[in-house]
């Protein structure tokens, strides 16, 4: 796993809880693609599922007033997890999202002081699997350093540091839709895949 730098996960830590929200959101909209591909590829899931749940997210973030069920939208998520027999690459990173997906959930349902290492973490180690699948390398160390060194890597790592700093600042509903706009990437995903 590629070092994280200096003082990163200590400033996610010091993020206020909608901060840590915010930057789970724009993530998450980065792993959506992900979801989509095996969808497409399956025939199993919803991605229009998944979009309606992180709809609801940015808008809990956006109108503090508004009253939405966290816990039925968490179990919404459960029955649009791909299966659980499907041990493919494309099932895992469809569950990288729908874990970061449920993590965040778990913040807008009560304490879950974790879930913003957890969500970035799952998107490093998403990207880190589709380079060990595709370099191909079976030295632990070179692959470590090939990991570390990646295109994708870099960009997963600048993506989270541009999140960061959004979220730093004072989050008002343009400074949202700034992000979720990041988040989304082009359509791009974190392993630089792109849904129909």
């Amino acid at each position: 796993m590629s070092q994280p730098r200096a003082g990163f996960h200590q400033r996610l830590q010091a993020l206020s809880p909608r901060q840590q929200q915010a930057f789970m959101a724009a993530l998450c909209e980065r792993l959506l693609p992900n979801y989509a591909l095996y969808v497409q590829m399956t025939g199993h899931g919803d991605p229009s599922g998944l979009r309606a749940i992180l709809d609801l997210v940015w808008e809990q973030l956006a109108v503090r007033e508004a009253r939405i069920d966290f816990d039925r939208q968490a179990e919404k998520l459960a029955g649009l997890e791909p299966l659980p027999d499907d041990d493919s690459f494309g099932a895992r990173r469809a569950v990288e999202a729908t874990v970061a997906l449920a993590s965040l959930l778990d913040t807008l349902r009560g304490d879950a002081p974790e879930a913003v290492l957890e969500v970035s973490r799952a998107s490093k180690g998403g990207v880190r699997a589709y380079i060990e699948l595709t370099e191909g390398e079976v030295d632990a160390r070179r692959l470590a350093e090939r990991v570390k060194r990646h295109p994708l890597m870099a960009d997963e790592n600048d993506f989270q540091d541009a999140v960061l700093e959004a979220v730093e600042n004072p989050l008002d509903r343009d400074a949202l839709k700034t992000l979720r706009q990041l988040g989304r990437n082009g359509g791009v995903s974190n392993l630089g895949l792109e849904a129909d």
